[in-house]
């Protein structure tokens, strides 16, 4: 598997390219630090399976480097990894086709499974992007996948489910929600 580690901290790629090796055993980790490097090297490289894709770039517009990968390689995944945690930024990559959106601010922990989740064919969406209400009714995002739009009260999930579901994806123990 290649992943592309896209930051343009080396520290930030650093520390991602140890994660992604210790969760994806064998992968071959690439790093940008900006978008121009992105579009060079899957211009070489075709068969990246994953980009994590910081949208603070010092060249270019993050979103605009999504909506390029997306375009330019559909079967590649791209997970959002930010410091901006604002709902509408969320939603923004999300409908551009983001596989994910994991914030910077939380522990490992909750990266590594927001990760595996990615890994697995879900998307990861950050609890804090869902209020009560929209986690209740909807989130209005595409999966970027044609798959259709489905909101947790679709699925069939209670107001209870709903937090116990915010919870595990932050990484907390079956011990605490309970």
């Amino acid at each position: 598997m290649k992943i592309l580690v896209v930051d343009d901290h080396a520290l930030i790629r650093d520390a991602l390219q140890s994660v992604m090796k210790k969760l994806q055993r064998g992968a071959v980790v690439l790093e940008a630090s900006d978008g121009r490097q992105v579009l060079e090297i899957l211009a070489e490289e075709s068969d990246v399976s994953l980009v994590l894709l910081d949208l603070s770039l010092p060249d270019r517009d993050g979103f605009l480097v999504l909506a390029d990968i997306r375009e330019r390689c559909p079967a590649t995944a791209v997970v959002v990894l930010s410091a901006i945690q604002e709902r509408a930024k969320v939603v923004q990559a999300l409908e551009l086709g983001a596989a994910g959106y994991i914030p910077k601010s939380p522990r490992r922990e909750v990266m590594v499974s927001a990760l595996q989740l990615v890994f697995a064919g879900g998307i990861y969406i950050p609890p804090e992007a869902l209020t009560e209400q929209e986690a209740a009714h909807s989130l209005p995002v595409s999966s970027g996948r044609d798959r259709p739009i489905v909101s947790p009260g679709e699925v069939g999930l209670s107001h209870r489910q709903l937090e116990v579901l915010a919870l595990l994806m932050q990484g907390k123990s079956n011990k605490i929600i309970c």
